[in-house]
């Protein structure tokens, strides 16, 4: 593995959900019924970032106007921040949650979430429990290896995935093509499906 890469399996295991068990998180989310902790869960899952980089977000921090939310990037030496867009139906829930619309001037500096980083590794443990999911990939980090996929999938462009993940190097966000396994199935499919048919 290249220094500074991402390495996605190893002897426990695949690192990052796949592409239904993301869907069970975001379901097994929407339910959750502490609105603050479904807040926290929907957006640590729609913006990629890492555990702590969502426990620092500030109601300043989110732009309901540019539908984005503003991270600083804590692995870096020099301050350096990102804008990361999220989802609509997430927006939605942090502005009515948390009132941003009329959040006071001296709330608007302080954590949205006031969770030290072990609660809110305990809170998304909790939400891969109740969606099924075990094993290396039910953790924050899986969550975040699992939006790089989807990104990837997707067909957005590297040099955007590096800078929404906030990856100083391209070479560290490449790794998410190589995914294989589970995901791997739906692009090998396509040089499956001839010799299949060849067959019945």
């Amino acid at each position: 593995m290249v220094q500074g890469t991402i390495d996605l399996i190893d002897s426990r295991g695949r690192k990052y959900l796949t592409a239904d068990e993301r869907k069970r998180f975001l379901e097994a989310a929407a339910r959750e019924p502490k609105p603050e902790r479904q807040t926290f869960a929907l957006t640590l899952a729609h913006s990629g970032a890492r555990l702590s980089e969502v426990l620092a977000l500030r109601p300043a921090d989110i732009d309901l106007d540019a539908a984005a939310i503003r991270v600083r990037t804590l692995k870096r030496r020099a301050e350096h921040w990102r804008e990361v867009p999220l989802p609509a139906e997430a927006l939605r829930a942090l502005e009515l949650v948390h009132g941003l619309r009329s959040v006071s001037a001296r709330r608007a500096g302080h954590p949205i979430w006031p969770w030290s980083r072990a609660t809110g590794h305990r809170r998304i443990v909790a939400v891969m429990d109740r969606a099924g999911i075990s094993g290396p990939q039910a953790s924050p980090k899986g969550l975040r290896h699992a939006f790089g996929i989807a990104a990837v999938t997707a067909g957005v462009p590297l040099p955007t995935i590096a800078a929404v993940l906030g990856h100083a190097d391209i070479a560290t966000t490449a790794i998410y093509t190589t995914a294989v396994g589970i995901e791997a199935r739906t692009f090998l499919a396509r040089m499956w499906a001839p010799s299949d048919r060849a067959r019945h």
